[in-house]
């Protein structure tokens, strides 16, 4: 789909007069809705892994566990519960309305806009996706340029799946979310940085769009004495280095007593080997491992580590860089203190700044400043 903005008026327009036929949809024709997109996630499935592959490489499994399964789940949940969701709840009046009866009835919305992510491209587009549809909405979807091959078929899903008037999705640069920030949206649902999600609230107030906002952080692990080491070293190795770190729910730095560091340290090498590192152990050669989903990302992420370690940090293990395959082997820093480089902002990508404690309160203490 061409990134046409005059096309962007001409199917808000019509989203705008269709959304009341959306609204009174009843609960097995939503449901419907979604089972379709769950059948064509399923047939598709090869053809959802070659397009995320090319994007960055990103291994089958993950794209199986992490894109496939955890959407097709979240539409298996909606579907179970659309019917007792929709179903008005009884309440009791207040005193001064004694007299009147009183329930609760959830409404949709009305033409939502959906500003999707690129390190998980079918999943964080198709869960707000699915729960504006199982409301009974009309959508507008802007996936990320940065993986064009997952939007693409993302799109082809749409276009086969729904006419424009109820769900369309706007391939393009940042432009076309700008341009379609400009509409009245009645609610804009947005996952990505703190800094563009700030941009994405101002332009919603204009029109007094409500919004939600799933922004980016800087998530701690804490690993006391008292610790099952290996089963803390293979849960920290998985989250922090699937999808090559560029996942927000990964340990962005760990906390780690420091009479266990060394032991803990071990474990994360030896399990982040067996996890990603292929039949031959080589991370760069792996089909396990995925890329650094592109040059400006990169090139963003050597230079902190270039940083880091020019102000003492140390590299533990990996920090092996390949330029022109956006690679980045998964590295754990050690020597590391809240005035490194590294411990500026969210890392976004396969690297493991390790800072040592004696006492709990010390970390707590340090992750509260």
């Amino acid at each position: 789909m061409e990134p046409n903005l005059s096309r962007i008026d001409t199917i808000f327009e019509s989203q705008m007069a269709n959304r009341q036929a959306i609204r009174l949809t009843t609960f097995r024709e939503r449901k419907a809705k979604l089972k379709a997109i769950e059948t064509w996630l399923l047939d598709h499935q090869s053809e959802i892994q070659e397009a995320m592959f090319s994007d960055f490489k990103k291994p089958t499994s993950e794209v199986d566990l992490a894109e496939i399964w955890a959407t097709v789940t979240e539409i298996r949940h909606i579907r179970s519960h659309l019917k007792e969701w929709m179903r008005s709840k009884k309440v009791a009046p207040t005193l001064t309305m004694a007299t009147s009866d009183a329930w609760i009835q959830h409404e949709p919305k009305g033409v939502v806009l959906v500003i999707a992510p690129w390190n998980f491209p079918f999943n964080l587009t198709l869960g707000p996706v699915v729960c504006a549809i199982a409301a009974g909405n009309c959508v507008m979807i802007k996936p990320s340029e940065l993986t064009p091959n997952s939007s693409a078929l993302l799109g082809k899903m749409v276009t086969e799946l729904f006419d424009e008037n109820e769900i369309a999705l706007f391939e393009g640069d940042a432009s076309v979310a700008i341009a379609l920030q400009e509409k009245p949206f009645h609610h804009i649902f947005f996952t990505g940085s703190p800094q563009i999600g700030k941009v994405v609230m101002e332009k919603a107030a204009k029109h007094l769009s409500s919004v939600t906002l799933e922004l980016g952080g800087k998530s701690p692990t804490i690993v006391d004495e008292t610790a099952n080491l290996k089963d803390a070293a293979q849960k920290i190795s998985w989250g922090k280095f699937i999808n090559c770190g560029q996942i927000c729910l990964a340990p962005d730095y760990a906390l780690i007593h420091e009479s266990v560091k060394d032991e803990l340290l071990e474990n994360i090498k030896s399990f982040t080997a067996k996890q990603f590192g292929g039949q031959n152990g080589s991370f760069a050669s792996s089909k396990d491992f995925a890329r650094i989903v592109n040059n400006h990302h990169h090139s963003r992420l050597s230079s902190l580590i270039d940083k880091t370690t020019a102000a003492g940090d140390t590299i533990y293990m990996g920090g092996d860089i390949q330029i022109e395959s956006n690679y980045i082997s998964p590295t754990v820093l050690t020597n590391v203190t809240g005035k490194s480089p590294i411990m500026s902002g969210e890392i976004f990508g396969p690297i493991l700044p390790v800072i040592t404690f004696k006492k709990l309160s010390e970390a707590t203490d340090f992750i509260n400043e």
